[in-house]
């Protein structure tokens, strides 16, 4: 296949004119290397890599966490069909004999072009502050254990690349040492202030759980994780920019904060997709109302967003389009060790395409 007359984002955020030769779904680098030379005329679209959303609960009616095979196999036909290629299905807090059905389901879906490709696992909780907890359920809420996670990791066949950890939780200091060569150590869901939180990226953390939500407020005498992971330069942080989690002016002043460590996240969970309704999340109702989903209390409970919608609304909110686009590929990709792979349009790598229009009309998605 070969893509012609597209404007093509590059790895430093510009745009060039220039063909893209597709082989066996991989990005090669002449004509020569093209078998099927099949040509989309791309003239007037731009063509950006494929997102990756690393945090996203659910879509469509169905939940990761329900454990079904043909759910989650809806789930990636319609993250694939909106634009996000890669995707890591996010755990809520449950027992361990839940988690270990649910997080047995990633290696069981196959590999269908129709559906986004499962790039990792992100387990969400159980490991949280209660007094954090969100829309997570505090019965299930338990104390650090690497067997505890050793169990979920050997049900995925070792495909949880996210982990979060209050690091104010019991023993949650020698777990991140002990762990953070295996998997990726998320802060989040925590009361913890800021030198704990530089504890533990010291120990060996590397990302925050979606950044503002579930933590103590930045201030200017308590900057809490928010402030830490400022400071922690090897750290990224998800946003969740479905208008409803983070007001605008706070999304654009955490890219100035953050910059190219920003990861974008939908956090969507089964109403995405849906009409308003009552639905589901980690075995709690939930009212989704105008794309606002809550719990019973008013708590807001994951969104109701897909990442595309939540990367055209950086955009709208005054992010330049090159860091919004960054956000929901590159950095993603980053985050969890896959850019070898995705979240650019570069030869070698998986030829994950999106062709857009100026303004981000999503038109195809290779």
């Amino acid at each position: 296949m070969i893509i012609e007359n597209g404007l093509v984002f590059q790895e430093d955020g510009s745009y060039k004119q220039q063909p893209v030769y597709i082989e066996n779904h991989k990005i090669v680098s002449s004509i020569d290397e093209v078998t099927d030379r099949t040509t989309i005329d791309a003239t007037g679209l731009k063509v950006i890599p494929g997102l990756i959303d690393i945090h996203s609960h659910g879509a469509f009616g169905h939940d990761f966490s329900d454990a079904d095979v043909e759910g989650l196999k809806t789930i990636l036909k319609y993250e694939k069909a909106h634009g996000i290629t890669s995707y890591c299905p996010t755990s809520m807090t449950l027992g361990i004999d839940v988690l270990e059905k649910v997080f047995g389901t990633a290696s069981k879906v196959g590999n269908d072009p129709l559906e986004a490709t499962i790039v990792g696992l992100n387990m969400e909780g159980p490991f949280l502050d209660p007094e954090k907890k969100g829309a997570h359920s505090s019965k299930y809420i338990v104390n650090l254990s690497s067997e505890f996670f050793d169990h979920c990791q050997k049900a995925s066949n070792g495909l949880i690349k996210l982990v979060t950890v209050a690091p104010n939780a019991k023993g949650a200091m020698e777990f991140i040492q002990e762990k953070h060569g295996e998997v990726h150590i998320s802060l989040g869901h925590t009361a913890a202030d800021y030198d704990c939180c530089m504890d533990a990226f010291q120990a060996g953390a590397d990302h925050v759980t979606h950044l503002f939500n579930a933590m103590p407020a930045y201030s200017h005498r308590a900057p809490g994780l928010v402030g830490a992971a400022c400071d922690a330069e090897h750290s990224y942080v998800e946003l969740i920019t479905d208008g409803i989690h983070i007001h605008p002016s706070v999304v654009r002043s955490t890219f100035k904060m953050f910059q190219d460590r920003v990861v974008l996240i939908s956090d969507s969970m089964m109403a995405t997709g849906m009409e308003n309704g009552t639905y589901e999340l980690g075995g709690q109702e939930v009212t989704v109302t105008d794309g606002k989903a809550t719990l019973s209390n008013g708590t807001i409970a994951g969104s109701a967003t897909n990442l595309f919608d939540c990367m055209r609304k950086s955009i709208s909110f005054g992010v330049p389009e090159k860091e919004a686009i960054l956000a929901a590929t590159k950095n993603p990709a980053m985050s969890i060790g896959i850019f070898d792979t995705v979240g650019s349009i570069s030869v070698g790598k998986r030829a994950d395409i999106l062709l857009v229009t100026e303004d981000f009309e999503l038109k195809q998605v290779i």
